[in-house]
């Protein structure tokens, strides 16, 4: 039998990885699958020129609303509309994106680069 395996004497599992460690990684996934859960349900929102434009989205980075104040429709300037409505859900996109990086962050206590698909 190979003398201490792994460098750890019997005493663990391969490369030094133990059950407690094993443990504690099952917990922060169950722990990030609860937090991804919790956020898909919230709704982010956000306007764009002044209140015109209002679009909402989900945790799920789903479009759920857009509202657009009548005056804010020009029929000669329809290209300033498009782009209100474009700022308006890309914000709130980044809003349920920022929510989730934060979320995530508390549990894996900014733990990134490990291959956790962040």
């Amino acid at each position: 039998m190979a003398k201490g395996f792994g460098g750890m004497g019997g005493k663990g599992m391969p490369g030094g990885f133990s059950m407690n460690m094993l443990k504690q990684a099952q917990k922060m996934q169950q722990d990030m699958m609860k937090i991804q859960q919790e956020l898909e349900q919230q709704t982010f929102t956000a306007a764009a020129g002044g209140g015109a434009v209002n679009a909402s989205v989900n945790g799920k980075r789903e479009l759920l609303s857009l509202t657009i104040d009548p005056a804010a429709v020009d029929p000669e300037d329809v290209e300033m509309l498009q782009d209100m409505i474009v700022a308006a859900v890309n914000e709130a996109l980044r809003s349920a994106e920022r929510a989730m990086s934060e979320g995530m962050s508390q549990i894996t206590g900014g733990l990134g680069g490990l291959g956790l698909g962040f």
